[in-house]
């Protein structure tokens, strides 16, 4: 369940020290400004070793381990390093304690080339983590003038040496500052980063911490590259564990590491193995042998980044499908009624409605990438959204739907009730609204006269119904989504096919099948083989 150690090991000396190569990438007056921290006897050594440099990660508050606050700056600093080609070996949470702060940066400072501290800076009592950086070097500390400067300059007066802010500039005595530099703007940092040796502190609060260390990262250098290939399995992983086992003993190279790494929810995969080596060849080497050692079919196609490149991965699918397909039909005919749809209403006009259904998740993906292509999203411009709830809807329901709001950057208008009451709820709170994209099909009851576009019928709210999915199957809908790798709600793995309310929807009695033990499970709604049947398991409403 855990990641297989890289089968060589290298003294905490020569994982320490930089990498010369890639100094002498980043110009000159790095390696002058960089070397004073590192002693010359690692210098030298370092240029014959190929293994990647070390980090060793101190996260510092009493919130943190209370509970209190969630720890996000580790996360963020792990992968970004591992970006940079620097091994992270250690990550610890201690309190705002003196000696543990200085115990555990002596000690992380001796074993890892890069030490990074986030949190105990500022000006309050249990701000003490300069103090213990200070103390875990046998230092003392100091006021430096040049952050004292920075601190009037930032509040704009001229504060006393005692005033609160002042404690930011007590610093360990041999400490350095170095001001960062924006990648994107070229901009300098106003206030710097303190370091002492091979000890960068970061603050605690995460956008201030993610906002100064983009800007150090030159700092860490590493000629390194991990390279990885990841292989997604849909069995669990007690089924390949045998497998697994003997490939890491008989076949696993030296040099390379396997995570296996269990999933609960995922639409697609149950386990995920890791490959990674500082070695192309040998973690294209490793792949295949993994892959053969797997020798079955559970091994399962899976894009982790289904938001990326959307456009471009329509069209993907729709070559792969060829053109006499029925679903590259009903995707370019779809399209073309989105594009005409935005072509005649701006955005602020149009919502659409989402329910959490597989139909309606199929609409949303393609909504997304009309408008990408158009370049019509950004922060402020959201999709709108209207959600007509259940009274007693699925838990399952409810998470994806969440899930999906984060997903896509949606803006949600939830009303309850049936569906003629809810636009007129919405036409009351939201009258700017004028059309709304359904992700209705002409298999839906009620819909096989329903045209693309069609206004609500006399005596409803008036709105332009816009319906881009009529002429889709049931097997389109699936072969769309799970061909894109969209995440879809978990009801549909058990068996559900058709969702409405806990109290009409039960799985669909066509896919319930018994297993060699005797027991009863459902099959996915995907491999539903006769489409007419699809709500067998609906009993009524909307």
């Amino acid at each position: 369940m855990g990641t297989i150690p890289f089968r060589y090991a290298a003294s905490s000396e020569l994982c320490r020290a930089p990498n010369i190569l890639r100094l002498a990438k980043v110009g000159r007056q790095h390696v002058a400004k960089y070397s004073s921290l590192w002693p010359n006897s690692l210098l030298s050594k370092y240029t014959k070793m190929a293994t990647a440099p070390t980090a060793g990660i101190i996260v510092i508050g009493d919130e943190i381990l209370s509970g209190k606050t969630l720890d996000t700056n580790s996360n963020f600093i792990c992968k970004r390093l591992h970006g940079l080609g620097i091994k992270v070996c250690r990550v610890v949470v201690i309190g705002d304690n003196l000696d543990d702060i200085a115990s555990h940066v002596k000690t992380f400072s001796k074993t890892y080339r890069y030490v990074i501290t986030t949190g105990g800076v500022g000006p309050t009592h249990d701000d003490i983590t300069f103090a213990g950086v200070a103390q875990g070097f046998e230092v003392g500390t100091e006021r430096s003038p040049e952050i004292v400067e920075l601190v009037r300059k930032y509040f704009e007066k001229e504060l006393a040496l005692d005033a609160p802010q002042m404690k930011l500039a007590i610093v360990p005595k041999n400490a350095k500052l170095f001001y960062g530099v924006n990648q994107k703007t070229g901009r300098t940092s106003k206030y710097p980063v303190v370091t002492v040796e091979n000890v960068y502190i970061f603050p605690g609060i995460p956008q201030l911490c993610e906002k100064a260390f983009s800007t150090m990262e030159d700092h860490f250098i590493s000629n390194s590259v991990f390279h990885t290939r990841i292989i997604y399995v849909k069995n669990d992983e007690f089924s390949i564990t045998e497998k697994l086992d003997k490939f890491v003993e008989e076949e696993l190279a030296e040099k390379v590491s396997l995570g296996s790494y269990p999933v609960i929810g995922n639409n697609y995969y149950k386990v995920k193995l890791v490959l990674e080596s500082e070695s192309e060849d040998k973690v294209i080497e490793a792949e295949t042998g993994l892959k053969t050692a797997l020798q079955d079919t559970s091994m399962v196609l899976y894009d982790p980044d289904h938001l990326e490149d959307t456009v471009g991965k329509i069209e993907t699918f729709l070559g792969q499908c060829g053109e006499n397909k029925t679903v590259t039909k009903a995707v370019r005919s779809s399209l073309e009624i989105i594009e005409r749809c935005l072509d005649e209403y701006p955005l602020s006009d149009i919502c659409m409605a989402f329910n959490g259904g597989k139909d309606c998740t199929a609409l949303l993906h393609l909504v997304h990438v009309a408008l990408v292509k158009r370049g019509a999203l950004g922060p402020e411009d959201k999709l709108q959204i209207l959600y007509i709830k259940h009274k007693e809807p699925f838990e399952e329901i409810n998470s994806f739907i969440g899930e999906t709001q984060n997903r896509y950057n949606l803006h949600f208008f939830t009303v309850s009730g049936r569906i003629k009451q809810a636009l007129s709820d919405l036409k009351q709170s939201e009258p700017r609204l004028k059309v709304a994209l359904m992700g209705t099909r002409k298999t839906d009851p009620y819909s096989e006269k329903l045209t693309p576009f069609c206004r609500t019928d006399p005596g409803w709210p008036e709105y332009m119904r816009v319906n881009p999915l009529l002429d889709w199957s049931y097997n389109d809908v699936w072969e769309f989504i799970r061909s894109l790798s969209l995440p879809y709600c978990t009801l549909y793995d058990k068996g559900y096919t058709s969702i409405g309310d806990i109290h009409n929807t039960v799985p669909n009695p066509a896919l319930r099948r018994t297993n060699s033990s005797g027991k009863e499970y459902y099959s996915p709604a995907f491999l539903l083989e006769v489409e007419s049947d699809e709500r067998l398991g609906r009993s009524g409403g909307d």
